[in-house]
C-alpha cells in the first residue's frame, strides 16, 4: 500500500508502507519520480527523470506541505 498525502502541479507525494524507518516521501510525476528525506532536514536522496528546476519546484512544496508531511507519515507508521 503507498498512500498518497497530497497531489499538486503535476506531482504525486506519497509514501511507500514498508521501507526504511528514516521519515521520507516519494515523488512521481510524468516526467519521473524522486525521493526527499523529511528528517534531520529536506534533502533529495534520489532522483530519476526530474530536471533541476522540477526538483527545486518540489523541495518547495515539501517545505509548504512539511508538516502535514510529517503529521501523516506518523499517524500511518504509528510514530
Amino acid at each position: 500500500m503507498s498512500p498518497t498525502v497530497f497531489k499538486e502541479s503535476g506531482y504525486r507525494f506519497f509514501f511507500f508502507s514498508r521501507e526504511e524507518e528514516r521519515m521520507h516521501v516519494h515523488i512521481m510525476s510524468s516526467e519521473g519520480e524522486a525521493k526527499f528525506w523529511l528528517e534531520p532536514e529536506i534533502e533529495l536522496a534520489r532522483n530519476h527523470g526530474h530536471s533541476r528546476k522540477q526538483l527545486k519546484n518540489i523541495e518547495s512544496l515539501i517545505e509548504v506541505h512539511h508538516d502535514e508531511l510529517v503529521s501523516v507519515w506518523k499517524q500511518h507508521f504509528g510514530r
